[in-house]
């Protein structure tokens, strides 16, 4: 395989999370293999993705045919059809595939995925409910959590370290967080280090507690 190439993933179901997981991942650079049962979906995506074919995943001899056991990873992506979910992971551990992701509705379809073989079990509508709530309030510009209440965030300079060097702001004394780094109107994102000087139109990228990092993005100048 080309060093530029990485790892073909098959992804079972286009809805709109796994049509928009293939699609991320082509454009990431992997060789994508999509499959869906719908006809019109199937339609729909041709254009889109590189390869998608009509067929029915909960089938092990379908998935035969597919070459599913060829891939280390395949995505199942049918939350809405839990029976067809629980299917599709079952026949692919049957295969060997040796890393797989399926999407649950709730806890107890999570369970039934983990029991019947799924090595990652995801929750996309709550993860990007929770995204959502945190960024209502328009502190937060971007949101990513680690599931314990640790996340990522971006957000426009506090007032109370604008102007000064992050040395001088001491932001992991006065707010337990950590500035990653630091991008400005029209130029390219920085790493931050000690004397980045914080100037009033940038966005940080920081990192900590959930809650300190939204108390860190409302605080106003004392």
């Amino acid at each position: 395989m080309s060093a530029n190439k990485r790892a073909p993933v098959l992804v079972i179901g286009l809805g709109r999370f796994g049509s928009s997981v293939a699609q991320t991942l082509e454009k990431m650079g992997h060789e994508v293999l999509a499959a869906d049962s719908d006809e019109g979906l199937v339609k729909e995506h041709a254009g889109i993705l590189t390869q998608v074919i009509e067929a029915d995943c909960t089938e092990k001899n379908c998935l035969e045919k597919l070459g599913a056991g060829s891939f280390d990873t395949a995505i199942v992506a049918i939350g809405s059809q839990i029976e067809a979910s629980l299917l599709a992971v079952l026949a692919l551990v049957d295969l060997g595939v040796p890393n797989i992701w399926a999407k649950a509705n709730n806890e107890g379809h999570a369970k039934i995925l983990e029991r019947t073989g799924a090595h990652h079990v995801v929750f996309p509508e709550q993860r990007m409910g929770e995204q959502v709530a945190h960024l209502v309030n328009e502190r937060l510009l971007d949101f990513i959590s680690f599931g314990d209440e640790f996340a990522i965030a971006r957000l426009k300079a506090p007032e109370p370290i604008v102007g000064l060097p992050l040395v001088t702001s001491q932001c992991r004394k006065r707010f337990d967080v950590t500035v990653i780094g630091v991008k400005r109107p029209g130029e390219d994102f920085i790493h931050a280090v000690p004397d980045t000087l914080i100037l009033p139109d940038d966005e940080l990228v920081v990192s900590g507690r959930i809650a300190k990092l939204e108390a860190f993005a409302a605080a106003q100048a004392g």
